[in-house]
């Protein structure tokens, strides 16, 4: 299998672009499966809209590729993608050296594509907007930096709170998505940060669609919703815990805590590897995922070029 380590590897990798996701992953597939937890989120991204275009959906009408680089070898030694629906539409970059991630800058400028923030591992996604904002013009900073955890030994909560966990059900697809929508702002406030500007994450059909493919559960107490977490995939045998929200006046009484830990059982049940990020800037959300067994895996970072 290729080595997916940051820099890894001997002279400068070259890049190629996919504009269809089920090619993609017909070509490295067997690479993100080597190192499935570091390549949750493109092995999950590249399925979704693989299965989406097979079902007919229409392509996106944002930018949408995936990108691989090779060395001189022709094993794989990055992977990157632009996928994300709203601006600046961000590109996203996994395990590629510092200058392989700069290469693939340089080439989307030369064909007219200036990508103004990224997210990702740290070593690659500063390199890339480095270089994005070198040519271009203004400043980086830091919109958010995260981290990867892997759940390792699940340590359930001692005490557990009040209530219990359910799925959510087609009755619940309103409330699930008005939560959806206070998440950003709300984890934006618990770390101490200006909230984002309000766009829509999630439109009700696509909350609607998780609901369905049960992947959205609620805390209740007498039946009444109290906390909210959901999962992502599996993909490659992983699948990631996201979101996790509980309203400001139902925090601070363990229904967050208790109801990862039961999603995660569950996901494990199943057989897969259950992975999550966290905000590095929000502490009490990184303490009570490590209460619960989740172990660091890589710390990543959202950058953003601004004038």
């Amino acid at each position: 299998m290729a080595d997916l380590t940051p820099g890894a590897g001997g002279r400068l990798p070259t890049w190629e672009l996919f504009d269809d996701p089920q090619a993609f992953l017909d070509d490295v597939g067997d690479v993100l499966a080597a190192d499935p937890v570091r390549a949750t989120v493109v092995a999950t991204t590249a399925r979704r809209l693989a299965d989406g275009a097979a079902r007919g959906e229409p392509a996106p009408d944002h930018p949408c590729w995936f990108a691989v680089a090779r060395d001189d070898a022709g094993a794989v030694a990055g992977v990157a993608m632009r996928t994300a629906p709203h601006p600046p539409h961000q590109a996203y970059l996994m395990a590629a050296s510092a200058p392989a991630a700069a290469a693939l800058a340089d080439l989307l400028l030369e064909r007219g594509e200036v990508v103004p923030a990224a997210n990702g591992d740290l070593v690659p996604t500063r390199a890339f907007v480095d270089r994005v904002a070198g040519r271009t013009g203004g400043a980086v900073t830091v919109v958010r930096p995260s981290r990867l955890f892997e759940l390792g030994t699940l340590a359930p909560p001692d005490d557990p709170p009040a209530g219990e966990p359910r799925p959510v059900t087609p009755a619940g697809v309103d409330l699930a998505h008005r939560w959806f929508a206070g998440f950003a702002r709300e984890s934006d406030l618990q770390a101490g940060r200006a909230p984002r500007d309000s766009v829509p994450q999630h439109t009700r059909e696509q909350v609607a669609a998780r609901v369905e493919a049960g992947q959205l559960w609620f805390w209740e107490v007498h039946g009444v919703p109290v906390s909210m977490v959901g999962h992502i995939g599996p993909a490659l045998g992983v699948a990631r815990i996201a979101p996790v929200f509980t309203p400001a006046e139902h925090r601070g009484r363990g229904y967050a805590g208790a109801l990862v830990a039961h999603v995660s059982a569950v996901l494990r049940d199943a057989g897969h590897r259950v992975t999550l990020f966290t905000d590095l800037e929000n502490p009490v959300s990184n303490a009570l995922y490590e209460r619960l067994g989740y172990e660091k895996v890589v710390d990543m970072a959202e950058l953003r070029i601004v004038p």
